[in-house]
């Protein structure tokens, strides 16, 4: 049958391909399986090809073949329905033909797609069961399916299982705790891979960046990027990209910026919206919209992304004008907004405290307003004490369903502030009867090559005395600058004193002053928080920079702050 590989390698579109299935139908070549196999796998695979049409041809198959059944579950499992393939695999299971460890392996890639996380371990109970347990290339699939799926301690049963581990499944556990919130799970595998002498190749590494990028470990990305210069996996765009990505998500965005301009390959359109992004986080927002300037200039079209980025930039650097231009540029050029450019400019004419305008961009919409665009405008109405506003921002989250502790959050502060007390009540009774509960804030910060982690009130860390005595420490020291603590947000049915002990030891705070005992003077200070850092954090930090001769950078849930000399790069617009 090789003339039908031939054959079906000149298809270059599907009106061809149904030519052909009439002429192997008409020379009677249909009839064997080994051709029709072929022209299943072709037709559910191939980008000339059409998996409906796949379909429909294997339903009235009498009795398929197992190569057959694999070429349908393989174009399934890529499909934009990937769990239609599952189906398919309990039919056959159920049928006279078994899966083999072709269709096992298909059938799991098509689990990790649709992360079916309970399908999964029946899977891999199959795969046990049918004998194919010891096929490396089935269990590296397995790993990577447990992976995507967040099943992660049982991908680590499955690693650890295996006596002989191949490059690729070390990349697919690297991958799946860096992506599954176990980021320093994933460098110390990445670590132990070095000492093992298994080589990192481009795969290794973007695991290990994406690690870096979530905690803000910049020393151990820099040792990333140290072995991929020296293996010259440079001249990778994608590795780039992500080097560029991991330097600014830790506040090096000058790092990032030299990546950028020294690139061995060509920069895509990819890399320039990470960098444009890059210093739209940093509150640059002037380079930013320079590079988008440079971006044009250099042949390649801005996408929507690209004008999401400068107009993030233009948020947080407080140019309200440019990024009202920038959105009105999107019709002209053609590129279609979607509710993250919306919402960027609700967040902008807000944070201008442009409320009324904000609210009209929401009512302007031609799709329905997600909860994050809700949110944004809730916080702009807190900020600007607009309670008003505050209030139908608020009842279009319930009425969505939300049930995120932060609106009711900000909602309660923004009673507070103004003296509500039997409001602030309301607000946190609702907040019981939901049961909602409010995400605890913490905070990263790498010292000597090792990952710290504070929460709010932290008393693990061994140094803990050490920490609180220099945080009394601080304390009395920005006093004598001025310094009141902000306690307007904090419940007033509890003294004055403990209002100040309930700010004092914010997770960042703690971070900042484990920092200030563990690393040598002047040096710079860098912390990773998972929560918007709050107005009282942000006093004490840029004083803190003053008294200390600190540089401070700070990244929070939506920007970077660096503070220095008294000040924040954020401009107090954050």
């Amino acid at each position: 049958m090789a003339y039908v590989d031939s054959l079906l390698s000149k298809c270059t579109c599907f009106s061809k391909l149904k030519q052909l299935h009439a002429h192997l139908i008409i020379t009677g070549n249909f009839q064997f399986y080994t051709c029709r196999a072929k022209f299943l796998d072709f037709c559910a695979v191939s980008s000339a090809g059409n998996l409906p049409y796949a379909t429909h041809i294997f339903r009235h198959i009498t009795s398929p073949y197992k190569n057959e059944w694999n070429a349908i579950i393989r174009g399934l499992a890529q499909s934009h329905n990937p769990i239609d393939a599952l189906t398919f695999y309990v039919s056959m299971s159920r049928s006279l033909c078994k899966p083999d460890a072709l269709t096992c392996s298909f059938t799991l890639k098509a689990c990790a797609r649709a992360l079916a996380r309970s399908e999964t371990p029946q899977l891999h109970a199959h795969v046990i069961r049918f004998g194919f347990a010891a096929d490396v290339l089935l269990r590296t699939t397995l790993l990577d399916a447990y992976s995507k799926c967040g099943d992660l301690d049982y991908a680590y049963k499955v690693f650890d299982e295996m006596g002989v581990r191949d490059i690729a499944i070390w990349n697919a556990l690297i991958a799946g705790l860096a992506q599954g919130n176990r980021p320093t799970e994933a460098l110390l595998l990445f670590k132990k891979m070095r000492e093992e002498n298994m080589e990192p190749n481009e795969v290794t590494v973007l695991g290990a960046l994406a690690a870096c990028s979530q905690l803000g470990a910049n020393k151990e990305g820099e040792l990333v990027h140290e072995h991929i210069k020296s293996k010259n996996l440079d001249c990778k765009v994608i590795v780039c990209n992500a080097v560029i990505d991991m330097y600014a998500k830790c506040g090096l965005v000058g790092r990032a910026y030299e990546v950028f301009n020294e690139m061995k390959c060509l920069r895509t359109r990819v890399t320039w919206n990470t960098m444009i992004m890059a210093l739209a986080m940093y509150g640059d927002g002037e380079q930013a919209l320079e590079l988008f300037e440079r971006m044009s200039q250099a042949g390649i079209d801005p996408d929507s992304v690209s004008y999401l980025a400068a107009i993030c930039a233009c948020n947080h650097a407080g140019m309200v004008e440019e990024g009202m231009k920038l959105f009105d540029d999107m019709d002209r050029c053609g590129v279609s907004k979607n509710v993250k450019h919306y919402g960027s400019m609700v967040d902008l004419l807000g944070r201008a405290g442009r409320l009324d305008e904000a609210y009209k961009i929401v009512q302007s919409m031609s799709t329905v307003p997600d909860v994050v665009l809700w949110q944004t405008l809730l916080g702009a109405s807190k900020t600007y004490s607009n309670v008003e506003m505050a209030e139908i921002a608020s009842k279009k989250l319930v009425e969505m369903g939300s049930n995120h502790c932060g609106d009711f959050v900000l909602l309660s502060n923004l009673y507070a502030a103004q003296g509500r007390w039997h409001d602030v009540r309301r607000v946190r009774e609702a907040m019981k009867g939901q049961d909602v509960k409010k995400v605890p804030g913490f905070s990263y910060i790498e010292v000597g090559g090792t990952i710290y982690k504070f929460m709010n009130g932290d008393k693990n860390h061994p140094k803990w005395n050490e920490i609180y005595w220099k945080l009394d420490e601080v304390s009395l020291r920005i006093r004598e600058y001025g310094y009141v603590a902000e306690t307007n947000y904090v419940f007033h049915d509890i003294g004055p004193e403990e209002k100040e002990n309930a700010l004092c030891y914010h997770s960042e705070k703690l971070a900042v002053a484990f920092g200030l005992i563990s690393t040598p003077d002047r040096t710079c200070i860098s912390v990773n928080k998972n929560l918007r850092i709050c107005g009282d954090c942000h006093v004490v930090i840029k004083l803190i920079s003053k008294i200390y001769e600190r540089e401070i950078i700070v990244r929070d849930r939506t920007r970077f702050h660096r503070f220095k000399d008294g000040a924040c790069s954020c401009k107090e617009y954050w």
